[in-house]
């Protein structure tokens, strides 16, 4: 039986995302290991609406402020080489990944 490793990606920066992805996508190709993915799971959209004027003065407007959390799903092998290559990729600040051995 073939063991797998989940790669779950999380980030508010898809641009970041995505070069990880690619960088994964391209340590799978040189090991030559199966990979299915990069799977787009559903966006999170935080929502934050504020009333401008915190007296209640005045007319009634409201700010509103949105965060979006991308989220990226990737399944592979889990061969030794390639995992030991994907713990060396440098992973920014704002992108929070995991790896399950499934």
């Amino acid at each position: 039986m073939v063991r797998k490793a989940r790669i779950r990606l999380v980030s508010t920066d898809y641009k970041k995302l995505e070069e990880i992805c690619t960088e994964i996508k391209n340590i799978a190709k040189k090991t030559g290991v199966r990979i299915s993915g990069p799977i787009p799971l559903p966006t999170k959209r935080l929502m934050v609406v504020t009333r401008k004027a915190p007296s209640g003065e005045g007319t009634h407007t409201f700010d509103h402020w949105e965060m979006r959390i991308h989220k990226r799903l990737i399944d592979m092998d889990a061969d030794e080489r390639a995992l030991r290559q994907l713990m060396r990729i440098r992973v920014p600040e704002d992108v929070r990944i995991e790896i399950e051995l499934i």
